[in-house]
């Protein structure tokens, strides 16, 4: 992601791991910019499409099976919600080092807002682990 010319996140389960859950993560999910992701699709050549969801859609999708982790490259990501389709663009950029890259995640609450809109099983009880670990950095002692 050294050449992406916008804002990009990893979220779903991998950024709530990145933010101490510990939870099982399956895959990658990085959301980009439309342009940051034909770029990023087109130097990684034909992914496929998504299998079909009544959940979830992508203007753009990938996924690169390359790494340990498969990743999913999203862009115009929307998950259908009791409002309806709704987009999903993080408004918090949460750097977190790891090892020597850095990686963006949107803060907790954001996340947990994610999980709840997503609403399946899984994504509710991410969202639970999220509160508490929310609520335990809260409790942290600040310094100066």
């Amino acid at each position: 992601m050294a050449s992406a010319r916008d804002s990009w996140w990893i979220i779903a389960s991998a950024a709530a791991v990145l933010h101490g859950a510990d939870i099982d993560v399956s895959d990658v999910d990085l959301l980009v910019s439309p342009r940051d992701g034909e770029a990023l699709l087109a130097g990684l050549g034909d992914l496929g499409a998504p299998a079909p969801s009544d959940r979830f859609r992508s203007d753009l999708f990938g996924r690169w099976d390359g790494p340990p982790l498969p990743v999913d490259i999203m862009a115009g990501f929307h998950a259908l919600g009791s409002a309806g389709w709704q987009p999903i663009w993080p408004a918090t950029r949460i750097a977190i080092p790891l090892g020597d890259a850095i990686l963006f995640v949107p803060d907790i609450p954001e996340l947990i807002a994610h999980c709840r809109l997503f609403g399946r099983p899984k994504d509710l009880a991410r969202a639970a682990i999220l509160q508490r670990l929310g609520n335990e950095a809260d409790m942290r002692p600040r310094t100066a």
